[in-house]
């Protein structure tokens, strides 16, 4: 049995929670998480939008 930290998408989010998830995880701010994932999937093609699908799929809800 695992006792460690999992990443959970919380009830108040913006969109799916995948970014308040993983902020929570992190302990990082959500609102940089943001801004961060945006920028990176600019920067990247727009292949953030297929990674953040697919977390929206895996990652369980609270």
């Amino acid at each position: 049995m695992s006792t460690g930290k999992r990443i959970y998408r919380p009830k108040d989010r913006m969109v799916a929670g995948v970014c308040s998830g993983i902020a929570a995880y992190f302990d990082f701010d959500p609102t940089l998480t943001r801004i961060l994932y945006t920028l990176l999937t600019i920067f990247t093609a727009f292949s953030g939008v297929i990674l953040y699908l697919i977390l929206w799929l895996i990652v369980p809800s609270e």
